[in-house]
């Protein structure tokens, strides 16, 4: 896993950045207005060239690691994702099992929780809306619920009682 940049460190990389920013503008508007507040020896200059570029470095360095972090952590929660639509996807098969539901029940029942409402599965199947709706009831009869809302409920209840456990 990689390691989390320190916040301390990336403040201080931004602060050297303004300050960059700060030196390298007041040159453009001292080399183009030939206008200075106080005079400053040149190896006073070549030092404050060197270190703005320096916290240029470094803050081009802290971007990459940051970037790198954000794409691993994004490959990860992605993972995760899989992994709990993988979970949802078991949780509704073990349930339409040991409810008892008929291949045409657990297709419904499938739909339904994807949100379509019943003329949508109707088209979907090639049944009338009356039939989707029969098997509809069905499906809650068995599981021992009362609408599309307690099914879709019930299964988000189980998920949470499933990472509660872990």
């Amino acid at each position: 896993m990689q390691k989390p940049i320190k916040l301390w460190l990336i403040r201080a990389a931004l602060a050297l950045q303004v300050f960059s920013l700060v030196l390298f503008a007041g040159e453009i508007y001292v080399d183009s207005f030939g206008k200075g507040l106080i005079y400053i020896s040149w190896t006073v200059h070549e030092a404050i060239e060197i270190t703005a570029v320096a916290g240029l470095v470094v803050g081009f360095i802290l971007g990459l690691m940051l970037v790198r972090n954000l794409l691993a952590r994004n490959t990860r929660v992605e993972g995760q994702l899989r992994v709990a639509s993988g979970e949802f996807h078991t949780l509704l098969k073990e349930h339409f099992a040991q409810w008892g539901l008929s291949p045409s029940e657990t297709d419904v029942a499938y739909f339904a929780i994807k949100g379509m409402s019943n003329g949508e599965i109707a088209k979907l199947r090639g049944t009338s809306d009356g039939t989707v709706k029969a098997q509809l009831n069905a499906v809650y009869k068995k599981a021992g619920l009362e609408s599309r809302t307690q099914l879709l409920g019930y299964f988000i209840e189980e998920l949470m009682a499933k990472e509660a456990e872990t």
